[in-house]
């Protein structure tokens, strides 16, 4: 137990952690020794003796009144002792003081060597899960790296990222893609916890609107430089996405930089994402206009929004042509899905049936046509 300080910094180095904090940690070790081989009631602190390069290990006892109820009470008894009793130790002692008694653990023999490796190791190994825990926790909605170790019946894939493996849920693929061991591949941490029974788990996930703008900040770098601002992303995995962009340079184009020269960049992402088709929209603080944009590639006549009491947005009425309505909804509804998703509105379509006078029914009304100019005169 001599000279414990000396592999401090081997430690440190080797775990990757900093020295004050396996300093604190074998201090709690010494500590929790010294209750197991001595007295569990006992107050122990453990000091730092920088000339010998030891820990001492020494029981605090504080000095109360003789009446202090504290005396009586079995549990806490060994941590005090009354003014009567510490004066015979030293007559200049006062109430509150306190009496420090030094216990060398290498008095104990065996059983506290043994004892004390197994806190040590214990106390280290709970530092490094610490440091492990906080350092991907910090990292929730960011981009990692792994290969792939193992595949279980459940079809949850598990990754092997540097020190740790993490879990890929068979919900958190996209849909069509299978994994081998050895593969390697990108997702985003989801989710990180930490129990005794299981230690530290940490979930990934390749479905979250995350990921894709994960992908698009490595493949635009007005994106990871902050030029190119990723306002709102919604998904639906595997077959389709939308993104809304702004820039904060005037000479930047975010939809432009996004898709790169003959759409190189957002292929590359498009690709990795199993050929989801990725629509890029330029982001608005107008409502209006940022819903027709959402609608694309639908042509809409108006946009209505319908806000509550408290004048919070609750819904979006479009109105466009008949003709215009499946391209609206989309495939399987995917097109209008997104575009809720994206704008946080449930949105109703209304159809406009109206004709010109030149196919020989009724004119538009001038009122109607009149606000249908106004809205066209505000998107352009």
């Amino acid at each position: 137990m001599e000279k414990i300080l000396d592999i401090v910094e081997a430690i440190a180095h080797e775990k990757g952690l900093k020295p004050e904090k396996v300093i604190e940690a074998l201090k709690t070790a010494f500590t929790q020794t010294a209750k197991r081989v001595i007295n569990q009631k006992f107050a122990f602190d453990a000091v730092v003796n920088n000339q010998t390069k030891t820990i001492d290990v020494i029981q605090i006892i504080t000095v109360v009144a003789d009446d202090d109820k504290r005396l009586q009470d079995e549990e806490v008894a060994p941590a005090y002792i009354s003014i009567t009793e510490a004066k015979e130790y030293d007559d200049q002692v006062e109430i509150d003081d306190q009496l420090q008694i030094p216990h060398d653990l290498e008095e104990y023999g065996r059983t506290a060597a043994s004892q004390l490796h197994r806190e040590i190791e214990y106390h280290i190994q709970r530092l490094v899960e610490d440091e492990i825990f906080n350092k991907y926790k910090s990292k929730i909605g960011s981009l990692v790296t792994g290969r792939v170790t193992r595949v279980d019946p459940q079809n949850a894939t598990y990754i092997e990222i540097d020190e740790i493996r993490a879990v890929l849920p068979m919900k958190s693929r996209i849909k069509g893609e299978i994994f081998k061991v050895g593969d390697h591949l990108k997702a985003v941490v989801r989710r990180v916890d930490m129990n005794k029974e299981n230690g530290i788990q940490i979930e990934l996930s390749r479905t979250s609107p995350k990921f894709l703008e994960e992908l698009l900040a490595l493949e635009v770098p007005e994106i990871a430089d902050g030029t190119v601002i990723v306002e709102k992303s919604a998904r639906i995995p595997g077959e389709r996405a939308k993104i809304a962009l702004f820039s904060t340079h005037p000479q930047v184009d975010a939809v432009g930089a996004t898709v790169g020269v003959k759409g190189v960049r957002i292929n590359a992402v498009s690709q990795e994402l199993i050929g989801e088709n990725i629509d890029c929209i330029e982001y608005t603080t107008i409502p209006e206009l940022f819903i027709s944009r959402i609608m694309s590639p639908a042509i809409i006549s108006a946009v209505e929004i319908v806000r509550d009491e408290n004048g919070e947005a609750q819904k979006a009425i479009i109105t466009l042509p008949s003709d215009q309505k499946s391209k609206a909804i989309g495939k399987n509804g995917i097109n209008i899905r997104l575009a809720s998703m994206l704008s946080g509105l449930n949105i109703e379509l209304v159809e406009n049936d109206s004709k010109n006078s030149q196919n020989g029914e009724a004119a538009e009304p001038k009122e109607q046509k009149d606000s249908v100019d106004a809205l066209k005169a505000l998107f352009s």
